[in-house]
């Protein structure tokens, strides 16, 4: 386990602000403090943004990220630094629920859904015979030029190379499940970072996938923290607390301005913060409204909401689940006409701790509603009960067991508007711009989700980079 690294903070230290507590914001405001900076930083609502707690039934759970992608060791090596625990899933599969009886363990290889051979066994589980044979001239047809120049959809790329029934079953639910969009409306190479050039390069998609799959790191491909991804964020707080940053919540910035010599201003209420160096981590649109008038063109760029979600959590009492009939977990295809949820996470087959905590025949069970659809838009914005009565409707289909009311020890609604920043077609292009316009700013960073991708991995390591500290 890594050593904390301590900061010394000098009588006269520089000042920076940072805007929004966000696991961004916290990283951010760690690494500055580690820099000498007398740091504070100003949170409308309460720290950790997408990464929070809540008690269902006595258990404290994720009410927000429940993993992080072990793809770098960014937040590995975080969580060393602060005393957390790593734990992995249980190695049962995911499966896929495609409509009545067409229910599959989700393919192994590949990447967000594409198989990495459509050729095995458990591809073609999932594909009719017709959608299986035409996923195979992945492998045999010559890659289009027109797919490896300029922006291409994910939609697009799958269905050209693979087919409609590939799109639809394998990759639709998987990119929904993460960021509730359609694939034909997210940017290839903002989804799945290196995808083409490895379609260039080995000749077919499948390949691709396969190869972008067998360059991560060996072992899961996600893992998590013992106590739940929520405890990243109380003991960011508490190591922020004991370096002396200053973490300020319900303080909502009206108006930010810089002088000619670099300083800024950020104005909360009657009150204004001076400091030498700014860092904005709130989401996209936030980011540009509030930094537009300090750099010109910026407001052009502003970049689309981010999807919203709606978590359902169930406790309940089943001993039936103890066997875990789908695996961790249950992503569903759009199409599928007896399930509005998008996703069900059976949250104690997935992490042994939880279970553990538990107890026998006590489960969790977290379902995901968003706006993929007209329908799934409609009951996402439902009211609390609908959405309860909805979630028991699906897990009990989605697992194949009888569920009622009788059986919910315990359940809860969270709700995150604009959770997840959507990267449509042109966003890498509006992403470049963004940063050509922020480059000569050197002592402002911008930093979070909406501009270096999706996830915790992305999100920490990031930070720490633009930061400057993510090699010591």
């Amino acid at each position: 386990m890594a050593a904390s690294r301590k900061a010394t903070v000098p009588s006269q230290a520089p000042a920076a602000v940072v805007l929004g507590a966000g696991v961004a914001g916290l990283v951010a405001a760690r690494e500055l403090a580690l820099l000498g900076y007398e740091v504070s930083v100003l949170e409308a609502g309460e720290p950790g943004g997408r990464v929070s707690a809540h008690v269902v039934d006595g258990l404290s759970l994720d009410a927000g990220a429940e993993s992080f992608a072990t793809r770098n060791d960014a937040v590995a090596r975080l969580a060393g630094e602060l005393g957390l625990e790593i734990v992995y899933p249980a190695p049962s599969p995911a499966w896929l629920h495609a409509g009545p009886g067409r229910d599959v363990p989700l393919p192994r290889s590949g990447v967000v859904g594409i198989p990495g051979d459509p050729r095995e066994a458990d591809a073609i589980a999932a594909l009719s015979a017709e959608g299986a044979a035409r996923a195979v001239l992945d492998l045999e047809t010559p890659v289009q030029p027109e797919l490896l120049e300029g922006p291409v959809s994910l939609g697009e790329l799958v269905r050209v190379r693979l087919g409609q029934e590939v799109l639809e079953t394998l990759v639709t639910p998987v990119v929904s499940g993460v960021h509730s969009a359609d694939p034909e409306a997210l940017d290839a190479d903002a989804i799945a970072p290196g995808l083409r050039a490895a379609l260039e390069r080995e000749g077919s998609l499948s390949a691709a996938a396969a190869s972008l799959r067998a360059a991560a790191p060996a072992g899961s491909a996600v893992a998590g923290l013992r106590g739940g991804m929520n405890t990243l964020v109380t003991a960011l707080v508490a190591d922020l607390q004991a370096r002396g940053v200053h973490l300020i919540t319900g303080a909502e910035v009206e108006h930010v301005e810089r002088e000619e010599n670099g300083a800024w201003h950020v104005s909360v209420g009657s009150d204004v913060l001076d400091a030498e160096r700014l860092v904005v981590a709130t989401d996209g649109p936030r980011a540009v409204e509030l930094l537009s008038g300090a750099v010109p063109g910026l407001a052009a760029l502003r970049p689309e909401e981010g999807a919203g979600v709606s978590l359902v959590t169930l406790v309940v009492d089943l001993p039936d689940l103890d066997v875990a009939p789908r695996g961790t977990g249950v992503l569903v295809a759009p199409g599928a006409p007896d399930v509005v949820a998008k996703a069900l996470t059976h949250a104690t087959a997935k992490w042994p701790w939880l279970a553990e905590l538990a107890g026998p025949g006590r489960h969790v069970l977290r379902l995901s509603y968003g706006r993929l659809t007209d329908e799934a838009a409609r009951v996402a914005d439902a009211d609390d009960e609908t959405l309860l009565k909805q979630g028991l409707a699906d897990a009990a289909t989605l697992l194949g067991v009888q569920l009622g009311g009788a059986d919910v020890l315990g359940w809860d609604v969270v709700r995150h508007h604009g959770a997840l920043p959507m990267a449509t077609l042109g966003h890498r292009d509006r992403l470049q711009a963004i940063s050509g316009l922020l480059a000569p700013v050197p002592e402002l960073d911008v930093v979070g989700a909406w501009r270096y991708g999706t996830g915790l991995a992305a999100v920490v390591s990031s930070t720490r980079q633009a930061l400057g500290l993510s090699a010591r």
